[in-house]
């Protein structure tokens, strides 16, 4: 009789153990759950006071730096190849990138976390053209200071040319500095005499050197300052090699967890591959010691 109740009581014990216990995850069960590569970077960049910090370090250290610039008749931010003329006696510019760079577009990316969407031309004009995208911590105070020193505003970005009016809005929404629609120069502007290799911006940086000396440079992708004709790990390592002494001091290096141009580089650029072969790829590049 006893043994009869020891049974039951003994399941019941034993079930209990097994479903407090951490049980350890099958294979695809992340994908089942829906896990996302973008939800840690989006949360990080929209909450982490260590991501406004960086940003505001990074603007307040240019500031801080302007004047040097100023100052100095040989100084000059752009690279060696796209320099056709000493840019001594040219009034002085700063270029800086826009997404991600001085417009927070996280938004965008939370709803592409949201919904499990990727992004996708569509989606991304219809955020475009809310023009809602806040100023990033640092970026007002910087280029306002910039532009009462006298120092040409210039901004580079590879949107859509259908995209410009937009944009040129949603810049003054943020309160940055846009003396006219000329200090924008995105993916539509045609350089005479320069073929433009895909969406890189050498030759609109070059445009804007025949003109200006340029004292400094922003972005969040290494293609803002340099154009990288090779996008695997290796070839933008050596692309930026020349220029290592300029970070810091007259090229500025923003954060951008959420996407760029470092991701292709570890699939070989080779977006139509299978998601899990591009993870597989990713996962390979991975270092364990």
């Amino acid at each position: 009789m006893m043994m009869r109740r020891l049974i039951p009581l003994l399941c019941a014990t034993l079930l209990a153990a097994c479903a407090g216990a951490p049980q350890k995850p099958s294979a695809g069960s992340a994908a089942k759950s829906g896990a996302d590569d973008n939800l840690n970077a989006v949360a990080w960049t929209q909450t982490a006071v260590e991501h406004d910090l960086i940003l505001r370090e990074t603007y307040k250290v240019a500031r801080e730096k302007l004047a040097a610039a100023l100052a100095d008749a040989s100084w000059d931010a752009l690279p060696h190849d796209e320099r056709d003329a000493p840019p001594k006696n040219l009034p002085p510019a700063v270029i800086l990138d826009i997404d991600e760079t001085v417009l927070d577009n996280s938004p965008y990316q939370a709803r592409l976390v949201r919904d499990g969407g990727v992004y996708n031309e569509v989606t991304w004009a219809q955020w475009c053209r809310e023009a809602s995208a806040k100023a990033l911590p640092g970026a007002v105070d910087f280029t306002r200071h910039a532009h009462a020193q006298g120092v040409a505003v210039f901004y580079l970005s590879n949107r859509a040319k259908d995209l410009d009016g937009v944009t040129l809005a949603n810049l003054r929404n943020a309160g940055l500095p846009v003396d006219s629609a000329d200090r924008f120069l995105g993916l539509g502007t045609v350089v005479p005499g320069c073929e433009q290799v895909g969406t890189e911006k050498g030759c609109r940086r070059r445009l804007i050197g025949e003109h200006h000396r340029v004292l400094m440079q922003f972005g969040d992708q290494i293609g803002d300052f340099v154009d990288v004709l090779a996008n695997t790990p290796a070839g933008r390592t050596a692309v930026v090699a020349p220029y290592l002494d300029w970070f810091g001091d007259r090229w500025f290096v923003l954060p951008n967890p959420t996407y760029g141009s470092w991701e292709p580089a570890l699939f070989n650029n080779d977006w139509s591959l299978p998601q899990a072969q591009r993870e597989a790829a990713k996962r390979a590049a991975l270092r364990t010691n």
